[in-house]
């Protein structure tokens, strides 16, 4: 089974007019409410430094967006540890807040595409700062809204001495507890039981009180397969079979293609799999996502479901917002029996 491609991707693509999203409109958030397609979008411009931002787009029918904002509705703070980008927002709701997700820097990573795998710029802070300062580290941090317009920052979620990102929250409590999934990178190795960064899950009672709570690995990759590295794509979503989640895995020791999977969580107990399929269910093809700035990536990060079609939107070549829908049945059925 494979994820069907909207015939006029992108739906959302950079803005020759613009000088904060004119490079860059990938990796989004998305939530639907009274016939309306929220998109919190990771923007940037051509400036060399890559300052990262997010903006808000909107939709009637979930495929034609249009720019709610001249500016962006989320920035780098100017004082804050999130002062050099913050990126690819999760979007849950609790009661009438929306409560958003999302990765952050202290400093602009630079234009990493022109930089080794896995590198970005590491300004000089001195022999005494804080690794974070250091290696320009991404952590995840909490931000709510009631209006996809004004923010509040609730602040970081994740530890600041873990690159901690792909951190969703589930849009439900599970028998009373608030449940998170993460990657931390650095768990991997004898002592966490995995070779390569994977999914990982907490639990909390509250929203904001994660790094003191275990972590509890629910899934890792397969090695010599597509998805060696793995992690979290968009928010969980309930189904009458479980909670419905896509990930991302990686090949190559998670230095090659992205490429999607699924899998099915128990509803009272989401550390149980149900399911998981054995192929992916989305590859990158054509030009948007294998010649961006990371050339061969799909990296979904917003889904939601329609009177049973799922709409999944992913990051295309880390510069596009492309859009691929299925049937939500038969994808749960292709999980539970592989056809």
């Amino acid at each position: 089974m494979r994820l069907e491609r909207y015939e006029h991707n992108p739906v959302l693509a950079p803005s020759d007019g613009s000088t904060w999203d004119s490079l860059v409109t990938c990796n989004p958030g998305v939530w639907y409410e009274n016939g309306v397609f929220y998109m919190l979008y990771r923007a940037a411009g051509e400036d060399p430094e890559h300052v990262i931002r997010i903006g808000l787009a909107t939709s009637r029918d979930g495929m034609h967006f249009d720019r709610a904002d001249n500016s962006p509705v989320l920035s780098p703070s100017q004082e804050g540890p999130d002062s050099g980008a913050i990126e690819d927002p999760r979007i849950v709701k609790f009661g009438d807040v929306f409560y958003v997700t999302y990765a952050f820097r202290p400093f602009p990573p630079g234009q990493y595409w022109k930089f080794a795998h896995d590198e970005v710029n590491r300004p000089p802070v001195g022999d005494f700062a804080p690794v974070f300062l250091k290696e320009n580290m991404a952590n995840s941090a909490l931000a709510v809204t009631r209006d996809f317009h004004t923010f509040r920052r609730l602040g970081r979620i994740t530890s600041p001495i873990l690159d901690d990102r792909d951190v969703i929250l589930f849009p439900e409590k599970v028998k009373g507890k608030y449940v998170m999934i993460h990657r931390p990178k650095q768990y991997v190795g004898e002592g966490y039981g995995v070779k390569y960064p994977s999914i990982w899950m907490k639990f909390s009672d509250d929203i904001l009180e994660w790094e003191d709570k275990e972590s509890h690995l629910l899934m890792t990759g397969i090695e010599d397969t597509w998805e060696e590295k793995i992690g979290g794509s968009a928010p969980p979503l309930r189904t009458d079979d479980g909670w419905l989640l896509l990930y991302h895995g990686v090949s190559d020791a998670g230095k090659g293609y992205y490429r999607v999977g699924a899998v099915l969580l128990d509803l009272e107990n989401p550390l149980k799999i149900l399911g998981r399929t054995k192929e992916f269910i989305l590859e990158p093809e054509g030009p948007l996502e294998l010649d961006g700035f990371y050339k061969g990536c799909v990296f979904p990060t917003g889904n939601v479901i329609i009177d049973d079609i799922l709409y999944v939107y992913y990051g295309a070549g880390d510069r596009y917002v492309n859009l691929a829908t299925c049937n939500v049945n038969d994808l749960v059925d292709y999980i539970k029996y592989g056809k």
